[in-house]
C-alpha cells in the first residue's frame, strides 16, 4: 500500500496499525512486506442507464487483501467517498477480523463511488448488475464472497446473486451473504453486527464490574449497526442519551425512546427533527458524558483533536477504523476501555460465515442457534483478546491485531512462497 495508487488517509492508518502490531510481534520481514499490500486490486467502469435516458459511468472497486486462511470475504459499499485507498484499508481490516475470530476466510472489500439515496430503484439495480458483471471472474463461493456494507442491503445482495447465477446458468446462493432468507439468506444476519457489538459490551461491563442497567450510552450513526445496538442496549436497561445520522444529532438527558426514534427514522429517513430530543452537532455528540460510546458511522471520527474531550468509559467501535492511532494513545492514557473494530463489529462477518456454510450444505439453522453460536465466538474471542492485553501489557486494539496478524503470518509461513 506504499504505492501512490493505494494511498489515502484510511489506508495509511490501516498500514500504521499493522506495522505497530508487526513490530511488537517481531514479524518476519518478508511476510510483513507481503501483508502491507493487497493480493489484488480491481478498478472497473460501470456504465449505467439512468432514468432520463442518459448513461452515467460510475467507478467501482474490488480489493482482495489476503486469502491464506480461506476464500476472500468482505462487503460492498455504496458511498460518494468510496475510493481505492479506503477499500484497501477495509480489505486489510477484514483479513485481521476473520483471523481474530477464527474464521477460515480472508479479507476483501468492494464498493462503488455513488450516492445510493439519489438513485432510483431501477438505476440502483442496473448499476449493481453491471458492477457484478464486471467483477464476475473475481468472485464466487470458493473464491470471494461479498456481503452488504454501508449503503447496500439484502436487496442489493439479491441482485448480485441473481446476476452471478444468470451467468453461471444455475442458482448460486453461496456467492454472497446478507441475502433475503427467501433465496438462501440466514435469519439473524441483518441484526448480527449491532448484536455482536452489544455482546462485546456485555463482556467489557463484566470485566469492569459495571451494571449495564445503570449505564448510559451514545450512538454515532443510526444505520443498521447503530440502530440494532441501541435497541439491544435499551433492552438491557441502558439509557440511550444521544444518537446521530447524516442529518444531524439529537440528545436527551432523560433518555431517548429508541423504538420511537427508529420509527421516526424509518418514516422521515432522518433523525433531525425528532421531537423526543434536542438537536446538537455531531462533534458535541461524541463528547457527551456517558458510560458507553459507540461510533458506528465511518472512519477516522475520533482523532488526536477530539479524543482528549471524550467522556466515555467504554468505546465500542461499531464502524471500521473510527479511531486513529494517535487517538488510541490518548484514550489509553485516559483509561478508556476500547473494544476495537475487528472485535466489536465482527458479528456481521461471523453470521455471514454461518450463511455461507448453510448455503454450501443446503441445511439451515434456527435463529436461536445463530445467536448462541455468535455469542459463543465473540465471548471466547473477547476473553482471548483481554487475556493477551493483560499478558502483553498492551491495549485491546494492539492485542486483537497481534492475534489476528500472528495467525495469518503463521499460515503464510506454513504455505510458503509460490514463485
Amino acid at each position: 500500500m506504499a504505492t501512490i495508487e493505494w494511498r489515502s488517509p484510511a489506508s495509511e492508518m490501516a498500514v500504521r496499525q499493522f506495522e505497530i502490531a508487526a513490530e511488537r510481534l517481531n514479524l518476519d520481514k518478508n511476510v510483513g512486506g507481503r501483508l502491507r499490500r493487497p493480493d489484488r486490486a480491481l478498478i472497473v467502469s460501470i456504465p449505467t442507464r439512468m432514468d432520463d435516458g442518459s448513461v452515467h459511468v460510475f467507478t467501482g472497486y474490488r480489493v482482495q487483501h489476503n486469502d491464506v486462511l480461506g476464500p476472500f470475504k468482505g462487503g460492498i459499499r455504496y458511498h460518494p467517498d468510496v475510493n481505492l485507498g479506503e477499500v484497501c484499508a477495509l480489505a486489510m481490516w477484514m483479513t485481521w477480523k476473520c483471523s481474530l475470530v477464527g474464521l477460515p476466510l480472508g479479507g476483501a472489500k468492494g464498493g462503488i463511488a455513488c450516492e445510493p439515496r439519489k438513485l432510483s430503484r431501477n438505476e440502483l439495480q442496473g448499476m449493481t448488475r453491471r458492477y457484478t458483471a464486471e467483477i464476475l471472474n473475481f468472485i464466487g463461493p470458493e473464491v470471494d464472497v461479498p456481503a452488504p456494507d454501508m449503503g447496500t442491503n439484502e436487496q442489493v445482495m439479491a441482485w448480485v446473486m441473481d446476476t452471478y447465477s444468470q451467468h453461471r446458468g444455475y442458482a448460486v446462493p453461496g456467492v454472497v451473504t446478507g441475502k433475503p432468507v427467501d433465496i438462501g439468506g440466514t435469519v439473524g444476519r441483518r441484526e448480527a453486527t449491532g448484536r455482536g457489538v452489544v455482546y462485546t459490551i456485555i463482556e467489557a461491563a463484566k470485566h469492569l464490574r459495571m451494571d449495564l442497567a445503570k449505564c448510559t450510552a451514545v450512538v454515532q450513526g443510526f444505520g443498521n449497526v447503530g440502530l440494532v445496538a441501541a435497541q439491544e442496549l435499551a433492552a438491557l436497561g441502558v439509557k440511550i442519551l444521544g444518537a446521530s445520522d447524516s442529518s444531524g444529532a439529537i440528545w436527551n438527558a432523560k433518555g431517548i425512546p429508541v423504538n420511537d426514534l427508529a420509527l421516526y427514522k424509518e418514516t422521515n429517513k432522518r433523525l433531525k427533527g425528532f421531537p423526543g430530543g434536542e438537536g446538537i452537532s455531531g462533534a458535541e455528540l461524541l463528547e457527551l458524558k456517558c458510560d458507553i460510546l459507540i461510533p458506528a458511522a465511518s472512519e477516522m471520527q475520533i482523532t488526536d483533536e477530539n479524543a482528549p474531550r471524550l467522556q466515555c468509559r467504554i468505546l465500542a467501535e461499531g464502524a471500521n477504523g473510527p479511531t486513529t492511532p494517535e487517538a488510541d494513545e490518548i484514550l489509553s492514557e485516559k483509561g478508556v476501555f476500547l473494544i476495537p473494530d475487528i472485535l466489536a463489529n465482527a458479528g456481521g462477518v461471523i453470521v455471514s460465515y454461518f450463511e455461507w456454510v448453510q448455503d454450501l450444505q443446503n441445511f439451515f439453522w434456527t435463529e436461536d442457534e445463530i445467536r448462541n453460536r455468535l455469542r459463543e465466538i465473540l465471548t471466547r474471542t473477547f476473553q482471548e483478546v483481554q487475556s493477551t492485553s493483560q499478558k502483553e501489557k498492551v491495549n485491546m486494539r494492539l492485542a486483537a491485531l497481534m492475534i489476528g496478524v500472528k495467525r495469518v503470518a503463521r499460515a503464510m509461513l506454513w504455505r510458503g512462497l509460490y514463485a
